[in-house]
């Protein structure tokens, strides 16, 4: 039988990233929560927290997890019909909902549909960030209930909605463009110019030199910069070029701020919703937000 008051301490733990915080959510002591803990993963014959600063969940933890943020989900719905089954003078605790998005897509349309959820419903939100070809992997091992990717393929157990296209274009400042390619865009001068990625998971850049050049050596010199926002500002000083989304950069090109590197050469990355089937009908508004802000946000995929 599934012993749900230690799942909830683990969920609390995870959630608040330490003993200390679970327990004060808890209104018990640091040790009650770490001998619970214990207790739970004798009997699962797991680890099911890696201690640290902040305490993350095993993957069999991440499942435990989910498995109790399903079970809020029912319960809320149930006490939302059912009030009268409410401890009398407890709060009930409001459920947080993990769900998982590309940072360009938080920088530019996702907060907006996560903005107007928040406002018409009693859910919390934990946003977490991956590159587009790496969320529909925490799905996978349920560490959230939902996320945007660029992965096609329905994820077992989950359903599948297209969003559309992030579009992106290769800029960088007029300065730059003088500085580097004076006598044209061309393979030689892009092995020399800076460029700008996000992380080692980002193969915009190289995506968008295979497709404009063919076989162009990705082995070009890089400046790191794990920001969307900074993307902006890195290519309008100067610092490199990049791929940006036309969301934050179609102002700056139409004042000249940012030039494109080849016109009409854009890069679109085709993102999807998905959603664990076991929630997906409670959590319909959730959905329909995040398809109805992307619609007027991309374009046609």
């Amino acid at each position: 039988m599934i012993d749900y008051p230690a799942l909830r301490v683990l969920f609390a733990v995870v959630q608040s990233g330490s003993f200390e915080k679970a327990a004060a959510v808890l209104n018990v002591t640091p040790s009650a929560v770490s001998q619970r803990i214990k207790q739970l993963e004798e009997r699962v014959g797991t680890a099911l927290v890696i201690r640290g600063t902040p305490c993350i969940a095993t993957k069999q933890g991440d499942w435990l997890c989910r498995h109790m943020e399903n079970v809020g989900i029912l319960e809320s719905e149930l006490l939302e019909h059912l009030p009268s089954l409410s401890e009398r003078g407890k709060t009930q605790q409001r459920v947080t909902l993990q769900v998982a998005t590309n940072a360009d897509s938080l920088g530019t349309w996702f907060l907006e549909a996560a903005a107007q959820f928040a406002k018409t419903s009693d859910y919390l939100l934990n946003i977490s960030v991956d590159d587009q070809d790496y969320t529909a992997e925490w799905l996978q091992r349920g560490r959230v209930i939902a996320a945007v990717t660029s992965m096609e393929q329905p994820i077992s157990g989950c359903r599948r909605y297209s969003l559309g296209a992030m579009r992106y274009h290769a800029t960088a400042s007029p300065d730059f463009v003088r500085r580097y390619f004076p006598n044209g865009v061309t393979p030689e001068a892009i092995a020399s110019a800076p460029s700008l990625i996000f992380n080692q998971k980002d193969r915009l850049q190289i995506d968008w030199l295979q497709r404009v050049f063919g076989g162009v050596d990705s082995n070009v010199p890089t400046h790191w910069l794990p920001s969307t926002q900074g993307f902006v500002e890195a290519s309008l000083r100067g610092m490199g070029w990049g791929m940006n989304p036309v969301h934050l950069i179609q102002d700056h090109v139409q004042a000249g701020r940012l030039v494109e590197l080849v016109p009409d050469t854009p890069l679109g990355v085709t993102l999807y919703w998905q959603i664990s089937r076991l929630a997906a009908e409670r959590l319909a508004l959730l959905t329909q937000t995040v398809i109805d802000v992307a619609k007027r946000s991309l374009i046609p995929s």
